[in-house]
């Protein structure tokens, strides 16, 4: 297939998707599957043996959106096990209204939706805004440049199976360059409310380790966009050999 597939975690009415389709029309034929509501932290959440609800919409540019009543994973599964043509040549994640970096991988929407089409054969990138509060398309505009200088690159390199990027941007610009990061470090601030039988989860936007050159959050908190490599395979090799010294025979 010559088409980019274009999803996110916010929902088929959030401003970054439009932005994201916006900077990504220029590579081709672009199509939109997305979460019909807000899925925000859904992590990586697939439906099985359950009706999941669709419907066919438009972004407010006119382009044809297939809402998914689910997850982010849910609107690459759907696709990519028959309501589309598959593979696309790319599936593009995002523009997420808030970073996605360090422990926020497993968290995200927006990430998992990205691994969810490596899992189905596509190459995959998801793109984050370092801004909870960017609620216009126009809040996106300096992320435009770095989304298609990503897309450039990976379009014409492939990347290995199971394999995505994770770019996190700053929330203003101009950004100062790309650079290639590890994750860093988060530090969660939830607190727990309760009242009348309910818990609630809140508090303060998570922070992070910033003093640590190299890594995702150190580089947005300098005016960088960052370009991490995340592969599916979580195995903690370098544990490995400490495992095998271990006792742990059934004897």
């Amino acid at each position: 297939m010559t088409y980019i597939l274009v999803t996110n975690d916010d929902g088929v009415h959030a401003p970054g998707i439009l932005a994201l389709a916006t900077a990504v029309r220029e590579f081709g034929e672009l199509r939109v599957v997305a979460p019909s509501i807000n899925q925000s932290a859904s992590g990586h959440k697939k439906t099985l043996f359950q009706d999941i609800p669709y419907s066919h919409t438009e972004l407010v540019d006119g382009t044809p959106v297939l809402a998914v009543g689910g997850s982010p994973a849910d609107c690459i599964a759907v696709a990519g096990l028959g309501a589309l043509e598959w593979p696309p040549r790319l599936v593009v994640s995002g523009i997420n209204r808030g970073a996605n970096m360090g422990q926020d991988v497993t968290y995200s929407g927006t990430v998992t939706a990205a691994l969810e089409a490596t899992i189905h054969g596509a190459p995959a990138v998801a793109f984050s805004l370092d801004n909870r509060a960017a609620d216009h398309v126009d809040h996106y505009d300096h992320a435009l440049p770095v989304i298609q200088a990503v897309l450039r690159g990976v379009l014409a390199n492939p990347l290995p199976p199971l394999t995505i990027l994770n770019v996190n941007i700053p929330a203003d610009g101009p950004v100062k360059g790309i650079r290639l990061t590890r994750q860093g470090i988060r530090e969660y601030l939830d607190v727990l409310a309760q009242e009348d039988g309910i818990y609630r989860i809140e508090g303060d936007p998570p922070g992070g380790r910033l003093d640590q050159p190299g890594t995702d959050m150190w580089a947005v908190d300098n005016g960088y966009a960052s370009v991490t490599p995340i592969h599916l395979d979580m195995t903690a090799h370098q544990l490995m050999a400490e495992l095998g010294a271990w006792d742990m025979s059934l004897d």
